[in-house]
C-alpha cells in the first residue's frame, strides 16, 4: 500500500533517496577530515589515505602547508556540515512532498471507493470508525511516509557507511563496537511486536470513541427529550478511559524501551572508550582514529535505537494500513458489462419475490405486483411488515438473489440497468430525510445541480414548503443546521420532497415521508405531486388511510407477504385487514 502510495511522486522520492544518500556521506566526511587533520597535520603521521585525498592534500600544498593554516581543515569541516545540511533539507522538503502526495491521493481513493460500496455495507459499519479510518489511519500512513521512511533509508545508509569506514580503519575496534548492536536490535524487535498489538487495541478504541461521540452529537434531539446527559457522558467517559488506558500503556512500554535503551548505548560507547583508550596508549591505535572511532559509534547507536521509533512507527503504521486495506478490499457495487441504460417510464412489475437479509428469514414472501405509469400505489403495513425493503429493491439498494425472483422496469430485469443510470430515475423520500449544512436553495437543488432560483422555488411549491421558506429572514439563502436541525419535522419532510420533485425522477416513492406534517397539508402535497410527476409511477407508504385512499390500487402487506390487493373501494368490501385499519382510523369501529 505504500508503495502504491508514492507512485506519483516517484521522482521526488528518488530524489530523497539521492538527499539520504549524500547526507550519510557529508556527515561521515568530518569525522575523517579530522582525523587526517589529528594524525597527520597536527601530528606527524603519514597521510594514510586513499590517493584521491593525497592528491587533494598535495594540490593544497602538502600537510606542512595545512599545518600552517588549519583553517583550511576548518573550513572543510565546515563546508562538509554545511553541505550535509543542505542534502537533509533536501531529504526532508522530498519526503514532505511525498508523504502528502501519498495521504491526498489515498485519502481520495478511499472516499471515492466507499462511495461505490454497497447500501449494506454502510448500514453495518459505524460512522465514527468509517471516519477515523479516512482521517487518523491514513494520517499514521502519511506520518510514517513523511517521517519513518526516509528515516529507515537513512539508518541503512548510516549502518552501511559506518561499518564500512570503521572496518577500513581498524576491525578489532569494529568489532568491539558492534558487541552490543545485536542486543539492542533483539531489544528493538521485542518491543515491536509487543507495542504492535496495543496499537491495535488503541485504534480499535479511538473507532469507537468517535462512533460514541458521532452517534451523540447526530442524535442530540433524543438525549435532550429523554435526559440522557448523564448516561451518555457516562458512556463516553467509558470509552475515554479505555482510550487513554491503553495510550498509558504504550507510554509504558516506550518509556521502557528508550530507558534500557539508554542503558545499553551508553553501555556501548562505555566499552568503545575503554577499549580506544587503551589501544591508543598502547600505540596500536592512533588519536585520530580514535576520534572518529567514536564518532562513527555514535552516530551508528542512534540510528539503531531509532530503529525501535521506526518499529513502533511502522506498527502503528501496518495497523492503519490494515484498516484502510479492509475497507478497500470490499468489493464495490459493479454493474455487468451489458448494462442498459434505456429511457425509463416506469412501469414496475415485481414477479414472485422473496428476499432475506443475510441468511435471516424472509424479509418479504413471493410478492407479485405491478404499476403502470401515471398511476399511484399505496403500500399499507403494520411495522417490519418489509414495506421500506420492498421499495429498496427498486432503486437497487439491494438486489434480489438469483432464483428468488425478480424485479423489471419497463420490462426489463432491474439487475441489467446500470445502478446510476436506475437511481437517477427513482426519486426516494424517506421519513427521516437527510439535509446538507447548507442553505435550503442548495439542499433542494442537490438532485440536479445549476437550477435557477425560479425551478428551485417551482418544486418547494409543490411540496407545499415555499410560503414557509420565504417567511425566513434570508429565505430560501438560510443556511440549516447538520442534517437540517434548525428546522421542523415538516419542514425537513417538505424540503426533502422539493429535492426529490426538482431531479424530475420517472418513479416516486414516498417512504412514510409525509408522517411529519398535517393531513390538509398531507392532502396539498399529494394534489400538487400528481400535477408536478404527470406520467411518473407513484408509490405511497404510510400509515395515515387518508393519505392511502385515493390511490390506484392499495397493497397491505402482513409478515413479509400481501395480505390483499385493490382499490379503496375494493378492500372495503373485503371486510379484512384494510378495512380494520380503515375503521380505527376513522372512527367507525369501537376497539376494545
Amino acid at each position: 500500500m505504500i508503495a502504491a502510495a508514492v507512485e506519483d511522486r516517484r521522482f521526488s522520492f528518488f530524489i530523497c533517496c539521492v538527499a539520504t544518500f549524500g547526507t550519510v556521506a557529508f556527515s561521515f566526511l568530518s569525522p575523517q577530515i579530522i582525523r587526517y587533520t589529528v594524525d597527520s597535520v597536527i601530528g606527524d603521521a603519514p597521510l594514510d589515505a586513499p590517493a584521491f585525498v593525497a592528491r587533494f592534500a598535495d594540490a593544497l600544498g602538502g600537510t606542512a602547508a595545512l599545518r600552517q593554516n588549519l583553517w583550511i581543515c576548518a573550513l572543510l569541516t565546515l563546508a562538509a556540515a554545511f553541505l550535509s545540511g543542505i542534502l537533509n533539507g533536501v531529504r526532508r522538503y522530498t519526503s514532505i512532498e511525498v508523504g502528502e502526495t501519498a495521504a491526498w491521493r489515498l485519502r481520495n481513493t478511499l472516499y471515492g471507493h466507499i462511495q461505490k460500496l454497497s447500501y449494506d455495507w454502510h448500514v453495518s459499519c459505524q460512522t465514527g470508525d468509517i471516519i477515523q479510518r479516512c482521517t487518523s489511519d491514513v494520517d499514521n500512513i502519511r506520518n510514517f511516509i513523511q517521517n519513518q521512511l526516509s528515516e529507515l533509508m537513512r539508518t541503512f545508509c548510516v549502518l552501511t557507511v559506518a561499518l564500512f569506514l570503521m572496518f577500513s580503519m581498524d576491525v578489532f575496534m569494529s568489532l568491539v563496537s558492534l558487541v552490543l548492536i545485536p542486543v539492542i536490535v533483539v531489544f528493538s524487535f521485542v518491543f515491536f511486536r509487543h507495542v504492535s498489538r496495543q496499537f491495535t487495541k488503541a485504534d480499535a478504541a479511538e473507532g469507537m470513541m468517535q462512533a460514541c461521540a458521532q452517534e451523540n452529537y447526530t442524535g442530540v434531539r433524543v438525549v435532550r427529550a429523554f435526559g440522557r446527559e448523564s448516561y451518555e457522558m457516562e458512556r463516553f467517559s467509558q470509552r475515554t478511559k479505555t482510550y487513554a488506558d491503553l495510550w498509558i500503556r504504550i507510554g509504558k512500554l516506550l518509556g521502557l524501551f528508550w530507558g534500557g535503551g539508554d542503558f545499553i548505548s551508553g553501555l556501548q560507547l562505555a566499552i568503545i572508550v575503554a577499549a580506544g583508550v587503551y589501544r591508543s596508549v598502547q600505540g596500536e591505535l592512533s588519536p585520530g582514529t580514535f576520534l572518529a572511532f567514536y564518532s562513527y559509534c555514535n552516530w551508528m547507536i542512534w540510528p539503531v535505537r531509532q530503529l525501535g521509533q521506526i518499529l513502533s512507527d511502522l506498527s502503528k503504521t501496518l495497523v492503519s494500513a490494515g484498516r484502510v486495506r479492509d475497507i478497500l478490499a470490499t468489493e464495490p457495487e459493479t454493474d455487468p458489462a451489458s448494462a442498459v441504460q434505456p429511457g425509463i417510464t416506469g412501469e414496475i412489475r415485481f414477479e414472485n419475490v422473496t428476499f432475506a437479509y443475510g441468511s435471516g428469514e424472509p424479509v418479504l414472501k413471493n410478492i407479485s405486483f405491478d404499476i403502470r405509469p401515471g398511476k399511484t400505489l399505496a403500500i399499507l403495513g403494520s411495522t417490519g411488515s418489509g414495506k421500506s425493503t420492498l421499495v429498496h429493491l427498486i432503486s437497487r439498494l439491494y438486489d434480489v438473489p438469483e432464483g428468488s425472483g425478480r424485479v423489471t422496469v419497463d420490462g426489463v430485469d432491474i439487475r441489467r440497468y446500470e445502478r446510476r443510470h436506475l437511481r437517477r430515475a427513482v426519486g426516494l423520500c424517506l421519513q427521516e430525510p437527510f439535509l446538507f449544512s447548507k442553505t435550503i436553495r442548495e439542499n433542494i437543488a442537490a438532485g440536479k445541480p445549476g437550477m435557477s432560483i425560479e425551478e428551485v422555488r417551482s418544486a418547494a411549491a409543490a411540496a407545499q414548503v415555499d410560503g414557509t421558506i420565504m417567511e425566513f429572514a434570508e429565505g430560501y439563502e438560510t443556511v440549516v443546521g447538520e442534517r437540517g436541525v434548525t428546522l421542523s419535522g415538516g419542514q425537513k419532510q417538505r424540503v426533502a420532497i422539493a429535492r426529490m420533485l426538482a431531479s424530475a425522477p420517472n418513479v416516486v416513492i414516498f417512504d412514510d415521508s409525509l408522517s411529519a406534517v398535517d393531513t390538509e397539508t398531507d392532502a396539498k402535497i399529494r394534489a400538487s405531486i400528481r400535477k408536478w410527476v404527470k406520467d411518473a409511477a407513484v408509490i405511497i407508504i404510510s400509515h395515515r388511510i387518508s393519505s392511502l385512499m385515493q390511490a390506484d390500487e392499495i397493497l397491505v402487506l402482513q409478515d413479509g407477504a400481501i395480505e390483499e390487493l385493490g382499490s379503496h373501494a375494493e378492500l372495503l368490501a373485503l371486510n379484512g385487514a384494510y378495512r380494520r385499519i380503515f375503521d380505527l382510523q376513522t372512527g367507525n369501529r369501537e376497539d376494545f
